[in-house]
């Protein structure tokens, strides 16, 4: 691990002499790469330095106190050392996980997939639900969230809802939210005070690039058709909403949000994308490992990630077992703690298995 260390810190110091050179500053793409490359190591390269002045100071008081002191100064350097001690010992585990390898997806835009499950029109109303939360959550971080097709259950709630969230570090955050989701409340509908249980399912796919997934056209059947909905004249008279299917896989992906044929296309096509991409990877990940699956439980659409109960006002993740309160609040879109929770455990479940 040191020697790893060393070497990216001497990598991080030839870029800083790389940029600094005089004839890189006019040549803008080179500067732009340098600069990227070098941003992406500072964090880890910071916290080494910071690990290394630390030890540095523990052995310099250590060599103070070996060296002979009165007795009050003697004092003050062992609590001195028992602090330093300490604090290496946290920026040695922070190194560590630093040092984790990173999701490949974690920078990309999402997909995101909410569709009802079992509990009928109530299952429909919580999949409305989610979005908000979601997309609050986006607006929160200064994300775009925009949908790309939706299929309204008539009472304010969706069959499902397929949308895309726009910004840096959507997946790395976003990516511990697939799986079923349970809620326990009393349905508005129901009169005699029973508490119902349903459910619905998230799925977050990466967004892939063209070149990333390799589509021949001759494998795509594109038919349009009219939206459904409200949408005035255009929703009557114009057939815009668009539904692709992948004739190899038999994937489908349709838009209707927009009222231009071409913009639907266009988004019909990213959803296809992010598909084929999540599917290619799931083939990969199965192929390397069953046991695989590493990102805080299996995210299979067959598992129950979290259970949101209203009578308890309380929020339940069962791949961590954790519990919070004040559920209206998470509703609001302060998923920060949740997440925050999800990404620690799944990195020292990495940590565990390195060190192993």
């Amino acid at each position: 691990m040191w020697e790893r260390l060393e070497q990216i810190e001497k990598r991080y110091q030839e870029l800083e002499r790389q940029i600094a050179n005089p004839e890189v500053a006019t040549d803008l793409k080179k500067l732009q790469a340098l600069s990227q490359e070098k941003a992406g190591i500072e964090g880890l390269v910071t916290k080494y330095r910071q690990y290394k002045a630390t030890a540095k100071q523990l052995e310099d008081t250590k060599a103070m106190l070996a060296g002979g002191l009165d007795e009050g100064m003697s004092a003050l350097a062992k609590q001195e050392i028992e602090s330093l001690e300490t604090k290496l010992d946290r920026q040695l585990n922070e190194l560590k996980l630093a040092l984790l390898p990173k999701d490949a997806n974690d920078d990309r835009d999402i997909i995101m997939e909410i569709r009802a499950g079992a509990g009928g029109d109530e299952a429909g109303l919580f999949a409305a639900d989610l979005f908000r939360m979601y997309s609050r959550y986006a607006q929160a971080k200064g994300w775009e969230a925009d949908v790309i097709d939706s299929n309204e259950s008539g009472i304010g709630g969706f069959k499902e809802i397929i949308f895309e969230i726009k910004g840096k570090g959507a997946f790395s955050r976003l990516k511990y939210e697939r799986g079923v989701h349970r809620v326990q409340r009393v349905p508005v509908t129901e009169s005699s005070g029973r508490i119902h249980t349903s459910t619905a399912t998230v799925a977050v796919l990466p967004q892939a690039d063209e070149v990333e997934v390799a589509i021949n056209p001759n494998d795509l059947k594109i038919d349009f058709y009219h939206s459904r909905g409200a949408g005035g004249q255009n929703v009557n008279k114009v057939a815009t909403a668009v539904r692709i299917t992948h004739l190899t896989t038999g994937i489908v992906s349709t838009c209707q949000d927009e009222r231009s044929q071409l913009r639907n296309r266009t988004k019909a096509m990213a959803v296809l994308r992010a598909r084929l991409l999540d599917s290619e990877q799931r083939k990969q990940e199965e192929e390397i490992t069953k046991q695989r699956r590493s990102q805080v439980g299996t995210g299979d659409r067959a598992e129950k990630i979290r259970t949101y109960n209203f009578p308890q006002d309380r929020v339940s993740d069962h791949r961590i077992g954790l519990t919070l309160r004040n559920l209206p609040r998470i509703l609001e879109g302060e998923l920060d703690e949740l997440i925050d929770a999800l990404a620690t455990s799944d990195q020292a479940k990495w940590l565990e298995r390195q060190l192993a």
